[in-house]
């Protein structure tokens, strides 16, 4: 699906996983934006031409960086005057990637605070109990043959190798970085998720319809193959 949006009085064409460069807009990168002004709408099946705005609809984005653009001079000369002036301009830009088309009117998901962990009260150390052995015990531990020597503990396995999770198409780095947080690097792990896990995790990280719509799941069975 593909969308054209109007801001900072132009307009552009995007489609879910594209990175627009547009006119500065008050935000911080990491953080999303909605875009309401929506003048079209189209799939492969069917296309909706706003009048001007096509009604319910909007685009969600995530800023990725403020910057300045190309710097541009301008020059100004008056004929037969010593007037000159030479002056320099950068235009203040906006980096956004598009992350869903809603068409429907509703509104992406908010991502969800993690509430702080409880501290736990520390335990109290259970009193040594004080036994004292018969002699008949003592003769009979001295008679046993020693101990085998307790087995060396097993080297703890090495944590598995995190992936390039921007290989999947449709996955960049911001969601890649979120996925990341939630303990999800590696391709193994996102072949063997259910759908359920996928819903929940779309909704806590606001990638309503992501995973489906850009078939990650097969996507990563194919590149865990190596």
């Amino acid at each position: 699906m593909f969308a054209v949006i109007k801001t900072g009085g132009k307009q552009y064409k995007v489609a879910e996983g594209d990175k627009i460069v547009i006119e500065k807009l008050a935000a911080d990168a990491g953080e999303n934006v909605t875009f309401d002004d929506v003048l079209m709408l189209g799939d492969d099946k069917k296309v909706t031409i706003g009048e001007p705005l096509v009604a319910g609809a909007s685009v969600v984005g995530t800023v990725d960086e403020q910057r300045k653009g190309a710097k541009v001079l301008i020059m100004k000369k008056r004929q037969r005057n010593t007037y000159r002036r030479k002056k320099g301009h950068r235009q203040l830009e906006t980096v956004v990637t598009i992350d869903s088309i809603l068409a429907d009117g509703k509104k992406a998901p908010a991502k969800k605070k993690a509430a702080p962990k409880k501290e736990e009260a520390p335990k109290a150390e259970a009193a040594p109990k004080a036994e004292a052995k018969k002699p008949a015990a003592k003769k009979a531990e001295a008679e046993k043959p020693a101990a085998k020597k307790a087995a060396a503990p097993k080297k703890a396995a090495a944590p598995a190798k995190a992936d390039d999770l921007t290989k999947m198409k449709g996955l960049g780095k911001v969601f890649a970085g979120k996925l990341e947080a939630e303990g999800i690097t590696t391709f193994a792990q996102i072949a063997k998720m259910k759908k359920a896990d996928i819903d929940a995790l779309e909704e806590k990280i606001g990638a309503a319809g992501k995973f489906e719509s850009n078939d990650w799941v097969a996507q990563a069975k194919e590149l865990a193959k190596g």
